[in-house]
């Protein structure tokens, strides 16, 4: 078994168990390898952002939460090359780019042979122009967004005025090469959309915010056409 195959077959080993812990002694015999080298293994995978931990004391070990990863996806070659692609544009400005970058390196980590050489050279392909981005905003849209938490920016709009709000955050738009937070305006009482880049601060207040219909929001605006991409759209149940 090769290393990366290795990595992956420790994740789904610890997996099964969870959420008990394995140690690194019954890992080390169940792959036929030294204890050193499952330790390595694992520093690797917490390297990655894999949900792994060492638990210490008797009966201690090391544990996945089984909640924060997925099961195994089977990719063709076609698909592993396209993803790869598609991350490796995302850029500073681009929301959750970090965690795009690590995917397409978990991907092409993922693939052997010509299917992962192939991948890489078209990633090799895909240029990008820098745009302003700032890393601390975009991280505070995104915990924002992903724990319904309410925003307190500081805003420039496209005339140069200056402002601060206090905003429930619904969901992101894109659109001509922009991104867009769109959320209910406390300081409005209406339904806004704020480019990221025209951002200068992004702080969390700590408060819940109340859930909003993004299609309702966007209602009267200039993106009330506004769908979701044909990637994204069979994810979503009808109704």
């Amino acid at each position: 078994m090769n290393r990366t195959d290795r990595l992956y077959a420790l994740v789904e080993e610890l997996r099964a168990a969870a959420p008990r812990p394995l140690t690194v002694a019954a890992l080390a015999t169940r792959f036929e390898v030294s204890t050193r080298t499952v330790q390595r293994d694992l520093q690797t995978l917490m390297q990655t952002g894999v949900p792994v931990r060492s638990i210490l004391g008797r009966g201690g070990g090391w544990s996945i939460d089984p909640e924060m990863t997925l099961p195994p996806i089977h990719l063709s070659a076609d698909e592993a090359s396209a993803l790869t692609a598609a991350l490796a544009a995302a850029d500073a400005s681009t929301p959750y780019a970090g965690a795009a970058r690590t995917a397409a390196q978990k991907i092409v980590a993922s693939m052997a042979g010509p299917a992962s050489a192939a991948a890489q050279e078209l990633a090799a392909r895909i240029v990008t122009l820098p745009t302003h981005g700032d890393s601390a905003i975009r991280t505070a849209v995104e915990h924002a967004l992903a724990n319904n938490m309410v925003l307190r920016l500081s805003y420039t709009d496209a005339a140069g005025h200056e402002s601060n709000r206090v905003v429930e955050p619904a969901g992101l738009l894109t659109a001509d090469g922009r991104w867009y937070l769109i959320a209910w305006c406390r300081t409005r009482r209406a339904g806004r959309g704020f480019r990221l880049d025209r951002i200068a601060a992004a702080a969390p207040t700590g408060e819940q915010a109340q859930p909003h219909n993004l299609t309702e929001l966007l209602l009267g605006s200039a993106a009330a056409g506004a769908v979701q991409p044909t990637a994204l759209a069979p994810l979503t149940p009808s109704r």
